[in-house]
């Protein structure tokens, strides 16, 4: 008995060498991390820093930025009562010596009673806070004082496409002319969700007027497919001669679940403004985000993937314009942004990056009764043509007061209080 174990020590000793001179590297890790991928066994987390981003720092990362937000000035909100509400800005563009952006309006009169009161809506009274919406735009000389043009596509005849309301526009520039593609509601959202397609109005110039085509250019899926829906934030570039449009659809309702629903984004593509768009097949081609945020990059396009889904907090890059991954985790992402893109209808090779743009703030009273939503200017380093410093921080600071905002609950305190109360009554009991 003692041979047999004296036998196995030798063994397990001679074992244990093998693997330490195999597997354990000679040296420990560097003090100055190796730009290239060390020959050495590695974590998989540190392997990923050289396999899965282009750069082993954030501030290194060109698709890695913090994200900086101004007031705008030019815009009234009724005090902010809840009647007035700006929100889903489109790309900025400039054009005659100008920048413009156009978005989503209601001035109702009447606060909008909630997606989930849809059945008291009226033809004046709002549902959500983009029921009864117009498009409107506005012009600046320098993105930070803005000056409000009026309608630009209002809401057309019943029953025409957005009869209810057109929402969440965006901007295409295509051999000269002008195209507005947008939500077109033919109910109340909430209704049946947020059902509505996708419409388009066209110009000659930003300034219109605006001709609707009176069709829907990107229809709902059908019955039993991820879009059913919804077509939502239609985002529109140029790539390969073609007209490339992303959107996003709410899908996955399961009632046990909260969010009891999904968001990803997709891809639909036309030879021609007008259509006929055709879904790719490989949608969704983005399995996160609440909103559509893109822009082209180098050889392919990135996008600001924010609020929703597994990978929310992200830019993602696509050198293919499909196949997405993680360029960059980071943080106070721009809730519905318009980004100025330069190039975003220049058809290029080499994609330049952002800078800055218009996002907005929900519920900017900090009081759903007075809900209502505000434009706002954000600015970013995700461009290969500056270098700030200043966007590169690795995480924001927040005082306490911003942590206490978000405090538990009264049903989360309850049931702590009940786990502690079980808890003594288990220590009683012994």
């Amino acid at each position: 008995m003692k041979t047999a174990l004296l036998i196995f020590s030798a063994i397990f000793a001679l074992t244990s060498t093998s693997w330490a001179q195999q597997d354990q590297p000679a040296t420990a890790f560097p003090f100055v991390m190796p730009d290239e991928k060390p020959d050495r066994p590695l974590s998989e987390a540190v392997a990923r820093n050289y396999d899965g981003y282009d750069f082993i720092r954030p501030e290194q990362n060109e698709l890695y930025s913090q994200f900086k937000y101004t007031k705008l000035a030019g815009f009234d909100y009724h005090g902010g009562d809840g009647t007035v509400t700006r929100r889903d800005p489109s790309k900025v563009i400039f054009a005659n010596g100008k920048y413009y952006v156009w978005y989503t309006h209601r001035n109702t009169g009447f606060k909008s009673v909630g997606m989930s009161r849809a059945a008291e809506a009226t033809d004046k009274i709002p549902s959500a806070d983009w029921d009864l919406s117009d498009i409107y735009y506005a012009t600046s000389k320098d993105g930070f004082s803005w000056q409000e043009q009026g309608v630009a596509v209002p809401r057309p005849p019943k029953p025409q496409p957005g009869w209810r309301s057109v929402t969440t526009t965006d901007i295409l520039v295509w051999k000269g002319k002008y195209y507005l593609y947008y939500q077109a509601f033919m109910e109340a959202s909430g209704t049946r969700g947020d059902f509505c397609p996708v419409a388009v109005s066209y110009a000659d110039s930003p300034d219109g007027p605006w001709t609707s085509a009176n069709q829907v250019v990107i229809p709902n899926g059908a019955e039993g497919e991820w879009d059913q829906f919804s077509i939502h934030d239609p985002y529109p570039l140029v790539h390969d001669g073609k007209i490339y449009i992303y959107y996003k659809s709410d899908f996955d309702q399961r009632p046990e679940l909260k969010p009891s629903k999904i968001r990803m984004q997709g891809l639909a593509i036309a030879d021609n403004p007008l259509g006929p768009f055709k879904k790719h097949p490989l949608n969704p081609v983005i399995n996160s985000g609440h909103e559509t945020t893109l822009f082209p990059f180098k050889k392919g396009v990135a996008a600001i993937v924010q609020r929703d889904g597994m990978e929310h907090n992200t830019i993602q890059y696509a050198e293919d314009w499909v196949n997405f991954k993680i360029a960059s985790i980071t943080e106070l992402l721009p809730v519905a942004a318009g980004p100025f893109v330069p190039d975003a209808f220049t058809d290029t090779n080499d994609g330049r990056g952002i800078t800055w743009g218009i996002s907005h703030f929900i519920n900017a009273a900090g009081d759903w009764k007075r809900n209502h939503t505000v434009l706002v200017r954000f600015d970013c380093d995700l461009s290969q043509d500056i270098h700030d410093d200043g966007m590169k921080e690795h995480y924001m600071k927040y005082g306490p007061e911003h942590h206490y905002k978000y405090g538990l609950s009264g049903k989360q305190r309850e049931r702590i209080a009940n786990e502690n109360k079980k808890r003594l009554e288990n220590v009683s009991g012994k």
